[in-house]
């Protein structure tokens, strides 16, 4: 047990005579004194590939843009714990999704590939059995493997249990007294703390194990904040600070899980999210419409089993199709490149940010495209796919959309001089909006590398299940 929680927040068994206490502990997003890992350098990343003892806790945030944590330059304390694993660990700063979609997202993420080839992007789309999941490597490699999540589109009917032992959802409690839930089309019950319970149960069964547990955590998705976290005003944008400041305690509870476990000094936790939250820069809330920056700019944070004081920071381009080559590749399972993923292993880029040595070439010919990509149809069962690209290279990010009267609209963005790409400057740039939209017509031309794609013919109580999360289905 830690000498002083690292970020303490009051829990319902605290005895009632220290609540006041514990109440003004919850609401400082100081980092206390109490991380027992040892401090590490570029050579101990490089030694974690042949070490046998190194777990890995895969932490996935949904609907988490990276410009509302600390980490990456938000001025609330939105994010304690995200902050104080970046601070000593390492923060891959310009990390692009590969959807605003959940489904689309996760399927690119774990199997490596772009939307197009991993062939998920409508919301009967399977994934194929032929794709090689993280889990199946790690499996194979002696890792005991479990997933637990609460998002529907990540269920395993539609291939996403592949290679897992466990693939758990928790059951819906009822919330505590105090918690709200403000995402207006929201219908689910529960919290995220059933995961973050389920996840400590998991962890302490199998303590004397060498695993890989994924946790999919909803309470930003939901807007899910308490009295707490309810630190940054009524609005909806407010609201959605509150949840993440909601889900730092929670999670900090799981950390401080591991240290009280005698594990924190061989485990990897990573942090990361399939898409980001838009609040009306252009007019619309939410996700899963667009790819522009709000909503496909995430965080992608990784905590070693020991600290690296002061932080590392990436600043070469990195994308979700990255995620698990480079996870493998630190752990001292490298994906074969014959295997032709979109996706390759970021160790290189880390390794010279570590050394403060000069970053790889960030370019197209060097990582290949980076791309977004959403079927704006991808939930009408009977309308022909409408897909928008995002081409994003350097500070530009090309965008072209097919629009429900057959148009296809054409916009560039420079974050250069407009960091939240606003304006377009798509007539004032003929030379790279022709260069980018080569690239885009290229991107969609592609095909999985399997040949034909699945579907399921969802029942209508896996429809409704989907329904729960707000998503308009038929």
């Amino acid at each position: 047990m830690a000498e002083t929680p690292l970020f303490a927040r009051p829990w319902p068994y605290l005895l009632a005579a220290i609540a006041a206490v514990a109440i003004y502990v919850a609401t400082s997003t100081e980092v206390k004194p109490g991380d027992p890992r040892p401090d590490g350098t570029a050579a101990d990343i490089e030694a974690l590939a042949k070490r046998d003892d190194v777990n890995l806790l895969f932490i996935l945030v949904d609907t988490l843009r990276a410009d509302r944590l600390g980490t990456y330059g938000y001025e609330r304390n939105t994010s304690p714990l995200f902050d104080h694993l970046a601070s000593n660990g390492v923060r891959f700063g310009r990390h692009l999704s590969q959807s605003s979609w959940t489904k689309a997202s996760m399927a690119s993420l774990w199997t490596s590939l772009y939307p197009n080839r991993s062939g998920v992007t409508r919301f009967d789309d399977l994934l194929s059995k032929e794709a090689i999941m993280p889990a199946e490597r790690l499996r194979e490699a002696g890792f005991r493997t479990a997933a637990i999540w609460r998002n529907g589109w990540v269920s395993g009917y539609f291939g996403f249990d592949q290679g897992f032992e466990v693939y758990h959802r928790p059951v819906p409690e009822p919330a505590t007294p105090g918690v709200r839930q403000q995402n207006p089309t929201l219908t689910t019950a529960g919290t995220d703390m059933s995961a973050i319970v389920s996840a400590e149960d998991y962890i302490r069964v199998h303590k004397g194990d060498r695993w890989f547990l994924y946790v999919h955590l909803m309470d930003v998705h939901e807007y899910t904040y308490d009295e707490d976290s309810a630190q940054f005003g009524t609005s909806y944008s407010d609201t959605y600070d509150n949840s993440i400041l909601r889900v730092n305690f929670e999670l900090a509870r799981l950390y401080e899980f591991l240290i009280e476990q005698g594990l924190a000094d061989n485990t990897l936790v990573v942090l990361t999210a399939d898409h980001g939250e838009a609040f009306s820069e252009r007019g619309f809330e939410g996700h899963a419409r667009k790819v522009y920056r709000e909503t496909t700019e995430v965080p992608f944070i990784v905590s070693f089993p020991f600290k690296l004081p002061g932080g590392v920071v990436v600043g070469s381009r990195t994308r979700g199709v990255d995620v698990w080559p480079t996870l493998l590749d630190l752990l001292g399972h490298p994906v074969d490149p014959a295997e032709g993923l979109d996706g390759r292993s970021r160790v290189p880029d880390l390794l010279a940010a570590a050394r403060g040595e000069a970053p790889a070439p960030d370019s197209t010919e060097a990582i290949g495209p980076t791309i977004a990509h959403l079927d704006q149809s991808w939930g009408m069962r009977k309308q022909q796919p409408r897909p928008t690209v995002a081409i994003v290279e350097g500070p530009l990010r090309y965008v072209q959309s097919l629009e429900p009267s057959g148009v296809v609209v054409e916009q560039l963005y420079d974050a250069s001089d407009d960091p939240g790409e606003l304006a377009d400057v798509f007539a004032a740039r003929p030379d790279d909006a022709g260069r980018m939209r080569e690239l885009a017509n290229a991107y969609l031309e592609e095909k999985p590398p399997w040949g034909e794609t699945r579907d399921l013919d969802l029942d209508e109580i896996q429809l409704n299940q989907l329904r729960a999360l707000g998503y308009q289905l038929p």
